[in-house]
């Protein structure tokens, strides 16, 4: 698996909340710089804000909760190599997997309800659908 960037979008639901676990783990075993990402509605060539570990160190940081709640969790594990980005579209997968196409991301990590059958038709999957778009692995945590 080419897990050289590695790159997490984050709702702020149970289940992203456990690919954000997975994702610092992750992160801590390979020793791989961490992006977490999340998705606010606007339009997809909205450039995103982005949070390097610079202006984090400066106390420089975002208001999306998601966002902050990720990085205490990487903190708690004494990850330091994160970066923070709030990316905008419409279509959460869309974002996610244009995002990490234009910064050459290398693995992509979501949280999924496991939805089935009927709920999924219904509901449809983001998960679902950055797997069907991306153009790298995909790691779906439920």
């Amino acid at each position: 698996m080419n897990t050289q960037r590695l790159l997490c979008a984050t709702d702020g639901s149970p289940p992203s909340e456990k690919a954000v676990a997975y994702t610092v783990s992750l992160g801590e075993e390979l020793k791989r710089p961490i992006t977490f990402l999340v998705v606010a509605d606007g339009a997809l060539e909205t450039v995103p804000a982005v949070w390097d570990e610079a202006k984090i160190k400066a106390g420089e940081l975002p208001t999306d909760k998601e966002l902050l709640a990720a990085l205490n969790t990487a903190v708690q594990h004494k990850l330091l190599s994160v970066r923070l980005v709030r990316a905008y579209g419409n279509d959460p997968a869309q974002a996610i997997v244009s995002y990490a196409e234009r910064n050459g991301y290398h693995h992509i990590i979501v949280g999924s309800e496991g939805r089935t059958g009927a709920k999924r038709m219904l509901l449809g999957s983001v998960a679902g659908d950055v797997v069907n778009r991306a153009h790298c692995p995909v790691t779906v945590v439920r």
